[in-house]
């Protein structure tokens, strides 16, 4: 009896058919395929590639200098349908769109939560490391987020005063002058005050973010990094102070209100919430149209 060679194996290219949003394949790997398997056999490794069930699977051959032909038959074996090097297998789903498994769709896949109880008990977890350096909350000269805030607060209000002072200052009671003044009616603010001229810092000649003030308090609205307003609440006179703008060109963020709250109002894209170390008052008048050319220019 002569001796039979095993036929080597060829490398293949699986895909699978090109989607209406995508001008690539969605699946694209090789596979090295015995040309004495049957065509059946095929379709069974290939499920596990491409997810489509072997009868469901419809199969396009291409190959190098001949056209494109559907395998049929699946008794037939795969080496008499022309395989060879550099061809390509394209595996389609014969299956309605409604009838495929969204294998991207993740939103019903079910998810582990570890319980919150669980994880503060773990040894080695972030938290643990943290308890044991003293980080962070567990810091015992940490301030709390109302102390964080009272601070920066105090902080804005020092801020002003170091720069241009306070109107009606009394040194007997600096709590309440570091507090109250900072409601934009009372315009008790010396230099940062409301319909004054500024420029938002930093800046460079010709200044071109300039612009007038048009607020000068608390925006509750603006988170406060690293405190949850749900949980910390304080009234308006303890929060931090803000200095909202007017710009003279759209070169904002909103139109004075910030978190569907409203502040002052200006177009769209010309107002602009700042700290006070940001804002430099003065005499800035509107900047003619060659100042802003010259400005565009340096920057192009």
């Amino acid at each position: 009896m002569a001796f039979q060679p095993t036929p080597a194996d060829i490398s293949v290219a699986i895909t699978t058919p090109m989607t209406s949003s995508s001008a690539e394949p969605r699946l694209l790997t090789e596979r090295r395929i015995t040309p004495t398997w049957s065509v059946s056999q095929l379709k069974g490794k290939l499920e596990t590639m491409t997810g489509v069930p072997p009868g469901s699977q419809r199969l396009l051959l291409k190959s190098p200098g001949h056209p494109d032909q559907w395998i049929e038959g699946d008794d037939t074996i795969i080496g008499n349908w022309g395989l060879m090097k550099g061809s390509e297998i394209e595996v389609h789903d014969t299956r309605p769109q409604s009838a495929r498994p969204n294998f991207t769709d993740l939103s019903s896949v079910e998810k582990y939560v570890l319980p919150t109880s669980t994880y503060e008990s773990l040894s080695n977890s972030v938290l643990a490391w943290k308890k044991n350096q003293k980080l962070g909350r567990f810091d015992p000269s940490a301030l709390t987020p109302e102390e964080s805030i009272r601070q920066q607060s105090e902080k804005d209000a020092a801020e002003i005063q170091q720069r241009v002072g306070f109107a009606n200052f009394r040194p007997e009671n600096s709590q309440t002058c570091a507090l109250k003044p900072k409601i934009s009616n009372d315009r008790m603010y010396v230099g940062i005050a409301v319909d004054k001229r500024a420029i938002v810092l930093p800046s460079s000649p010709p200044h071109i973010r300039r612009g007038t003030i048009r607020f000068v308090g608390p925006v509750p609205t603006i988170p406060f990094p690293g405190v949850d307003p749900k949980k910390v609440q304080l009234d308006s006179e303890a929060l931090p102070i803000w200095i909202g703008i007017e710009l003279d060109e759209p070169l904002g963020k909103n139109d004075g209100s910030v978190g569907g709250q409203r502040f002052f109002t200006c177009p769209n894209k010309t107002g602009v919430f700042v700290k006070p170390e940001k804002v430099e008052v003065g005499d800035f008048p509107p900047l003619e149209l060659d100042d802003l050319d010259d400005e565009i220019m340096e920057e192009i």
